[in-house]
């Protein structure tokens, strides 16, 4: 999820092993949105510093993967929040009913989430009162992977405060043991109905 980049071990300051952190950051979108946000941010228009990529593939969702400094990640994550907000308002009335939340769900290792939750749900309890964002941790891996998604809902202030507490936490909690990374649309059944198409034999047949 996230990982030093070339620190030194000379002992630097905070503020300086903070800049020397590069952070990677993986979220599950739909495709006609990923390609209408992102498009100025992936030529590096808006968010030097951060390269972001997304997934191949036909299934409806994708996976985008931003990497960069963490400063450059979170401005990255602010355009498309508002981005995400601007074409949400875009398809109702107008501003008569105020701010529609939006949503953006992050893909994170599932060794790293029990300290996102915290004890009794502590750690995640405080993360919604201080942002006042809705922060959800699914209870199941998603498919084929060891990873779970986390959805985080609001306003985009309130959702990119929320995302730089989660990526606090990640950052001090790396993830334990192998990460098989989650790829939408790769399922069992897929998987199965290619290995009968390379034998050539129909079960129905």
């Amino acid at each position: 999820m996230a990982s030093p980049d070339g620190a030194s071990g000379m002992g630097g300051s905070p503020e300086e092993t903070e800049l020397s952190i590069t952070l990677t950051l993986r979220m599950l979108m739909h495709g006609k949105v990923t390609a209408g946000g992102l498009g100025a941010a992936r030529g590096g228009q808006q968010c030097p510093g951060a390269r972001i990529t997304i997934s191949e593939g036909s299934c409806p969702e994708r996976i985008t993967t931003i990497t960069g400094s963490t400063d450059a990640v979170f401005r990255a994550v602010s355009m498309i929040a508002f981005k995400l907000e601007e074409d949400l308002g875009a398809g109702s009335d107008g501003a008569a009913m105020g701010r529609a939340p939006v949503t953006l769900r992050l893909v994170i290792p599932a060794s790293q989430c029990g300290s996102l939750i915290g004890k009794a749900g502590a750690k995640i309890r405080e993360i919604r009162e201080s942002t006042g964002a809705q922060v959800q941790v699914a209870g199941d891996l998603l498919p084929n992977s060891t990873e779970r998604a986390v959805t985080v809902s609001g306003v985009p202030d309130t959702i990119i405060q929320c995302v730089r507490q989660i990526c606090a936490v990640i950052l001090e909690s790396p993830p334990k043991g192998a990460t098989i990374p989650y790829h939408p649309g790769l399922s069992l059944g897929t998987i199965l109905l290619s290995a009968n198409q390379v034998r050539g034999h129909s079960p129905l047949g």
